[in-house]
């Protein structure tokens, strides 16, 4: 299973021969998933129009299924743990956490590309920025603290479950992501 963030470090890889995919908001515009999660409603109604979500599952929070009425459309996977914090509030995750959820309930193995929580500016770090439904290139970086908190909770919830991550070289994982279950490989080792 390959989980699809949509940071920068993902821009020169080609995902259109490879199955088994689970995405996060705008990947639809440029390929065809199997699994596509939308926690921003505005990212929902758009990839339920897409001509590439034809036979695509899209994953939305549960309270919001009633907004749209659409046969590929299913909630948000629950999730692995409880928790008292406000980032264990499932309203506070967003498409990235869910995905990694979802593709631990799908496969032992988990293969997680264009996750780069920070920017190497102080701008935002998305390839779909300057587009509909993003940010704007010159906005602020997003403080990436509830991710990396909630990403942690998916990796220790699922000791038995394997996950890799490819990101760009001198990429720093989080301290709290080096757990026995989780490596890292440079981008340009990710298999297509």
């Amino acid at each position: 299973m390959i989980v699809v963030g949509n940071g920068e470090s993902r821009k020169d890889i080609n995902l259109t021969n490879l199955k088994n995919i689970v995405g996060c908001n705008a990947l639809h515009r440029d390929y065809c998933v199997d699994h596509l999660i939308c926690v921003d409603r505005r990212c929902v109604l758009e990839a339920l129009n897409s001509p590439n979500c034809i036979n695509t599952k899209i994953y939305t929070r549960p309270e919001w299924l009633g907004h749209f009425n659409h046969s590929n459309l299913l909630p948000v996977p629950a999730l692995p743990y409880d928790g008292e914090l406000r980032q264990d509030d499932p309203f506070q995750w967003g498409s990235g956490g869910f995905a990694l959820v979802l593709a631990a309930q799908l496969s032992d193995r988990v293969d997680i590309i264009g996750f780069d929580l920070w920017s190497n500016s102080k701008h935002v770090n998305n390839v779909y920025k300057d587009s509909d439904n993003y940010s704007k290139a010159n906005s602020h970086s997003v403080d990436p603290s509830y991710w990396i908190y909630q990403v942690s909770k998916v990796f220790s919830s699922h000791p038995d479950k394997y996950f890799t991550l490819y990101n760009v070289e001198g990429w720093q994982m989080p301290d709290s992501w080096r757990l026995a279950n989780v490596n890292f490989k440079t981008v340009d080792m990710f298999q297509q």
